[in-house]
């Protein structure tokens, strides 16, 4: 039967609450007959507080649709009422059927009742076969679960824990479920989870056992690797000194000198020291951990397990980087680093045997955590340390811990970052213990000659430090030309050295000569250079004294080659490139105020000689043919002076001095011509003080045997000034002074004005009788009108 539906109608409404009423009506009308859901107008309903207006609405849809129905049951009432005689027809036709059903069941009864009694005759034979092969199955099912709860037991007894757990899979997986006696079946069931439990917890107090042991193993193993590492730069510092003196003696050129350099093979030692067997050194055995961590893989707790270990191990190294306040860090760091080596040395065995126990980005997480402690200890305990050796000994500990661990792979960057940080101060710290111990040892100095009574003090004192004259062994007792401030500074700048190479070693830093040579120089310069300054310019008072610390800068400029090169060859620098790179000598400030001073001690001196100038004979009838009474008592100081200063001071340095103390004589000669104490001089007496000066001239050629040929001339020409007026004065043509070419040449270091004042005092033998007796008419001496002509040309120049 087919039913239209009526069209819908768009109804307009009047006004504004019955237009929307009407509206909502039909919008919900129109969604249940289209079956779309109305549920939005139910929470409409509700949202705006109205539910009985969509109850009415519902009711209102009810009633209109009552026509309808009644509609559609009219339509199909015909078609009920024929279903109803079809129904009553079959009735009758089901009745006839049920009565021939009945015939048939009782006919087949009958015929069928002996077969069913041999039937259940037959059944309750076979059932009780049945039973009694179930009972014998049953049995031999409980013999073999038997047999396997009897091995389950022994394995417990036996601390098996594994086969005790097969034996329990065993059991559910094969024999629990085929077990006939309940009573049996509910012990089973009961007693696996207890004894899976009390497997488990056996294991976790044997493992927690291992927790407790493994942080004793692993301070102890720490400290282990880092001896290792200690001994094996202990070796490379063997080697490499080998290594130095077979360089050494290459550039020595020492034919006929085989040397071999033999390198051990430290990480053997280090593997075999350890041991890779999970046994080894300090019971580093690992069993209780890996049995630990199979029972639980068996008893499927493995990523439980693991996070247990994970956060036990977090545990413990937190502990480790606990710092006592009670202990100072310096008698303690050893075990605290040596605590964090040996637990990463652990952790590496667990990453590569312990079949995924932890994983490589659990061990970088410890690590970075304890990288990260580790260096906020040092720096807050280096900020509190004010000794340079407390912070070396701990560098050093903290490199061999870095050397030790970068073999196992962990990264030591920061660790190196933060050394390297503190660098300046250890150097400034170093630096102020230094200034203490060379003000201590300069203050001691008494500034006589080191006597040596024994080799080894000349080897100790000399040879160490490579500030000998020559390889060949002086005779004893022995005096050195230096005082005993000579070695004590040496020994001061040379322990320097090392401790500062030490720090910068094994720091990261591959080439750190330049840093070494820069502290270096500070600690000459600043340090050692100005506490002999100071010295000398307060503690001296004698030539004896002011000779012995002209002597021992000598020997002080030999040992600072030895001191930059001894920093090359600890950092590992070929000494040809030290020598390439020359640099003035450190200490010129205390050689430059040594060597002033003793040449003004020696010019005092001098200047007492000098002062027998004044009995000098100006108006002399003939020069003196031996030289005046001054100038030979000068020359008998100067002998003695130089017979004394030869043995300690270097020729170079006692030239030096000489060529002061004859530039001082020079300008002392030339001074007087110039004093107002000499008022007129004759060419007899200039004659006198030129044989003065050949007296000097011979005294410089007689020191041959001292210096060179070249020193010698130096000598002759500090008396250049002296020489120069002495020759000018004698000269037949003294005008040439006013020739550029020949001045420049002859009188270079003369000055004008001096030579007005001391040709004005010139008087010729013939001017003796002026103002006394006419001579009018006689003829001028050439000489005198040309010196009367150079006079007043200077005038006119000045």
């Amino acid at each position: 039967m087919l039913s239209s539906k009526p069209p819908r109608r768009k109804i307009v409404p009047a006004n504004g609450d019955e237009s929307a009423d009407k509206l909502d009506q039909l919008l919900l009308s129109s969604a249940i007959c289209n079956n779309e859901d109305i549920g939005p107008f139910i929470r409409k309903a509700f949202a705006s507080g109205k539910p009985e207006m969509l109850h009415h609405h519902l009711r209102h849809f009810a009633r209109s649709k009552e026509s309808e129905i009644e509609e559609v049951c009219k339509a199909h009432y015909q078609d009920f009422i024929l279903a109803v005689d079809d129904l009553r027809s079959l009735l009758s036709d089901v009745d006839s059927l049920k009565s021939s059903l009945s015939d048939s069941n009782s006919r087949l009864q009958s015929v069928a009742r002996p077969l069913l009694s041999s039937l259940d005759a037959f059944v309750e034979t076979r059932n009780v076969s049945k039973n009694v092969n179930l009972a014998i199955d049953s049995i031999r099912a409980c013999v073999k679960l038997m047999e396997v709860c009897t091995r389950a037991n022994r394995h417990l007894a036996d601390d098996n824990f594994y086969m005790a757990l097969k034996c329990m899979d065993t059991i559910e997986r094969e024999y629990l479920d085929q077990t006939a006696s309940s009573t049996l079946k509910r012990m089973l069931e009961k007693k696996i989870p207890d004894i899976r439990l009390y497997i488990e917890r056996k294991v976790n107090k044997e493992f927690g056992d291992w927790l407790v042991e493994i942080r004793v193993v692993s301070r102890n193993l720490g400290q282990l690797a880092i001896g290792q590492a200690s001994s094996a730069r202990q070796r490379e510092e063997d080697l490499r000194i080998k290594q130095r003196q077979a360089e050494e003696q290459s550039r020595l050129s020492v034919r006929d000198c085989i040397y071999a350099l033999e390198e051990e093979d430290e990480d053997g030692i280090i593997a075999g020291g350890i041991g890779e067997d999970g046994g080894g050194v300090a019971g580093f055995d690992l069993t209780s951990l890996y049995r630990a961590y199979h029972i639980h893989q068996t008893l499927g707790l493995e990523d439980r397990f693991k996070q247990y270990y994970f956060e036990n191990r977090k545990l413990q190294l937190t502990s480790d980087f606990q710092v006592s306040s009670m202990t100072p860090f310096l008698e303690s760091h050893q075990t605290f680093f040596a605590q964090i080596a040996g637990f990463f040395v652990v952790e590496d065995r667990v990453l590569r045997t312990g079949g995924g126990l932890i994983s490589k980005l659990e061990v970088e997480n410890l690590w970075e955590i304890a990288v990260s402690k580790m260096c906020s200890v040092l720096e807050d305990q280096f900020s509190r340390m004010q000794t340079a050796n407390h912070l070396l000994l701990i560098k050093d500990y903290v490199s061999l811990l870095g050397v030790t661990l970068r073999r196992y792979g962990y990264p030591i960057d920061a660790l190196l970052d933060v050394l390297s940080k503190h660098r300046d101060k250890y150097h400034e710290l170093l630096l102020s213990d230094c200034r203490k111990q060379i003000a201590e040892a300069v203050a001691a100095d008494k500034f006589e000659q080191m006597l040596m009574k024994k080799e080894y003090e000349y080897s100790m004192n000399v040879l160490s430090f490579q500030i000998q004259t020559t390889d060949i062994i002086p005779a004893f007792p022995y005096v050195a030309p230096f005082s005993t401030t000579v070695p004590d500074c040496c020994r001061i700048v040379r322990s320097f050295i090392e401790d500062s190479v030490s720090f910068m070693s094994y720091g990261g830093q591959l080439e750190f000569y330049e840093v070494v040579k820069k502290y270096l120089d500070r600690l000459l310069i600043e340090v050692l250079d100005e506490a002999l300054v100071k010295l000398i310019n307060t503690s001296i008072s004698g030539v004896s004294q002011a000779m012995q610390m002209a002597a021992n800068m000598a020997v002080l400029e030999r040992a600072c080659d030895f001191f930059f090169r001894h920093a090359a060859q600890l950092s590992g620098v070929p000494l040809r490139m030290v020598e390439r790179s020359r640099r003035q000598f450190p200490l010129r400030k205390a050689r430059d105020a040594a060597e002033e001073m003793l040449s003004g001690l020696l010019k005092t001196k001098v200047d007492g000689f000098m002062t027998l100038i004044e009995n000098v004979n100006w108006m002399c009838d003939e020069a003196p043919p031996s030289g005046n009474e001054y100038i030979n008592e000068v020359i008998i100081y100067l002998e003695i002076l130089v017979s004394t200063a030869q043995q300690i001071l270097p020729s170079q340095v006692l030239k030096r001095v000489l060529q002061e103390v004859f530039a001082h004589i020079s300008e002392k000669i030339v001074g007087t011509l110039i004093s107002d104490s000499v008022k007129r001089f004759n060419v007899n007496a200039i004659n006198g003080i030129e044989v003065d000066i050949r007296l000097l001239e011979s005294f410089a050629d007689n020191q041959a045997s001292l210096f060179s040929d070249g020193d010698v001339d130096v000598l002759k020409a500090s008396l250049a000034s002296s020489k120069q007026l002495i020759n000018l004065l004698l000269s037949n043509h003294p005008e040439n002074f006013l020739n550029p070419v020949i001045r420049e040449r002859s009188y270079n270091t003369l000055d004008h004005k001096k030579v007005v004042i001391v040709s004005e005092k010139l008087r010729d033998p013939s001017e003796r009788l002026f103002g006394t007796f006419g001579s009018r008419g006689a003829r001028q001496n050439p000489k005198r009108k040309s010196l009367d002509t150079l006079i007043k040309r200077l005038r006119d120049v000045s």
